[in-house]
């Protein structure tokens, strides 16, 4: 049997539904601690992503199916789900596929689709995404370096806040750069806009107004299309609102988890 993601779990027991947080592309769960410390009187679960922080690699299971079951299969049995970026795109068809599993979602800089194409301009440059994956190949650690740096640029502190991510990433566990470079694949083929509009779920979808990774629009896309959701803004803020505007983004997110089973 397989090793399973590794978990972390806080506030069991917390009379509200559990927030499971899935974060993005090359990072692990303790990007997520500044929003859980604030709020302590809501259960959370945050995962390792597979090859990410302590969870473990298995090259035969890198596509995006067999990371989404195990995914699944970390989760509660109910819960409010946040994915960001990458682990966005996994909520969404989590939520879409099992929807008894999902109470409501909450998307962070999230979007259908990664790659810019003819028919879709709220991507990244296919050349551009290629360059990033050249990179990868050359130097992950200076690459990831870098896109830590891209995530949080234009933020408020964004110094600081990029300080707190390297040192998850320090201290919790460096990504698999086998893991690297299937995630990125993944990001660079992976079109869901033909499903979103299955997701009925309420949703709060959250985007920085500085994202240099996601932009706004692509977000706000979503939201528009989804049949119960709504789309918010930060201000100054870049791809990870929730570790550079920790403030701004737990109000918003607060009566959010109120209205569905979470914090009053």
């Amino acid at each position: 049997m397989k090793p399973p993601l590794h978990l972390d779990r806080r506030n069991a027991g917390a009379s509200t539904l559990p927030l499971a947080c899935v974060h993005g592309w090359g990072m692990n769960l303790v990007v997520f601690d500044a929003l859980r410390d604030a709020l302590p009187d809501v259960e959370s679960h945050a995962l390792d992503l597979p090859g990410h922080g302590r969870s473990p690699w298995n090259p035969a299971r890198a596509d995006f199916e067999s990371q989404l079951e195990e995914v699944l299969a970390a989760l509660p049995e109910r819960c409010v789900l946040l994915g960001w970026s990458l682990g966005g795109q996994l909520a969404m068809q989590i939520a879409r596929r099992e929807p008894d599993r999902v109470a409501a979602l909450v998307l962070v800089s999230s979007t259908p689709r990664f790659a810019q194409s003819a028919d879709w301009l709220h991507g990244m440059d296919a050349g551009e995404l290629a360059n990033f994956g050249r990179h990868v190949e050359q130097d992950w650690r200076q690459t990831l370096s870098e896109f830590t740096w891209l995530q949080l640029r234009g933020s408020r502190n964004a110094a600081t806040a990029q300080q707190r991510v390297e040192q998850a990433l320090a201290t919790h566990g460096a990504p698999h750069p086998e893991a690297l470079r299937a995630n990125l694949g993944i990001l660079a083929t992976l079109d869901l806009r033909d499903q979103v509009d299955a997701i009925r779920q309420p949703a709060l979808l959250i985007a920085g107004q500085n994202d240099r990774v996601t932009p706004p629009d692509a977000t706000r896309w979503l939201a528009e299309r989804m049949p119960d959701a709504r789309f918010a803004l930060i201000p100054r803020a870049g791809h990870a609102s929730f570790i550079s505007h920790t403030e701004e983004f737990v109000a918003l997110i607060r009566p959010f988890l109120a209205a569905n089973g979470g914090a009053s």
